[in-house]
């Protein structure tokens, strides 16, 4: 593939729990020959949530070699507090753009394009820009506010998809759930991955029980007849 014909790619950090989601991201934009360029920004607080959930430390410029353990070429740190960076502006031709954990403080800021940070000026170029932004969310319970910005950013453009791991896929490994949310984070970036498991459909089950009495004859027979009136126990 050329190269002019290689996407670029934004990945924000922040310092919401799930480091290993950035990490998996990171080392499949690496890996993916159809990636020519990824600009990595991490907030102050998503650098202590590498060190903290990762064991991950060590200079801006390091991470993207110590969070992918290849030489990663193609990915860029960028400080998060260099609002005159290159994908700051929409001019530059970036492709998509995630943040992969969004707090709910980045997404408020998102939301409300107060664009105070690399990270949110960035996602507000992206939604300007009409470019896919997708924002993986995670914190629960989420109160009424963060629910407000959710949609808020939704209805400017963004996707919101908390980091959630499915099951239908039959996960026996951590590596599987992250791999199965990350890839299709990707997906909604155009990048769609052969690791993902894509669902086809299941026939359906017979609404009969497999063996044994049906589970309202059981209770029944557990709890036997009631007494008669006056009936010592």
């Amino acid at each position: 593939m050329a190269s002019a014909d290689r996407k670029t790619i934004i990945v924000g950090v922040t310092g919401a729990s799930g480091a290993i989601f950035a990490q998996t991201m990171l080392r499949l934009l690496d890996a993916d020959a159809r990636v020519g360029r990824v600009h990595l920004v991490v907030t102050d607080t998503g650098q202590r949530l590498l060190q903290h959930e990762l064991g991950v430390a060590g200079s801006l410029a390091e991470l993207p070699v110590r969070l992918t353990g290849t030489r990663a070429a193609k990915i860029e740190a960028l400080p998060n507090a260099d609002v005159g960076a290159s994908i700051a502006s929409g001019s530059y031709p970036a492709n998509a753009m995630c943040v992969i954990p969004c707090s709910m403080g980045m997404l408020a800021a998102i939301a409300s394009g107060a664009s105070n940070d690399l990270v949110s000026r960035a996602a507000d170029v992206s939604l300007k820009e009409g470019r896919p932004l997708v924002l993986c969310v995670r914190d629960t319970p989420m109160s009424r506010i963060h629910l407000e910005n959710m949609l808020r950013a939704h209805d400017a453009g963004a996707v919101i998809m908390p980091a959630i791991p499915s099951f239908y896929h039959l996960p026996r490994t951590i590596d599987d759930l992250v791999t199965q949310y990350v890839c299709r984070v990707l997906a909604h970036m155009g990048l769609p991955q052969e690791k993902q498991f894509s669902w086809q459909g299941q026939a359906a089950a017979d609404p009969r029980p497999a063996t044994g009495p049906s589970m309202r004859s059981t209770a029944a027979g557990k709890r036997g007849k009631r007494p008669a009136r006056g009936a010592r126990k």
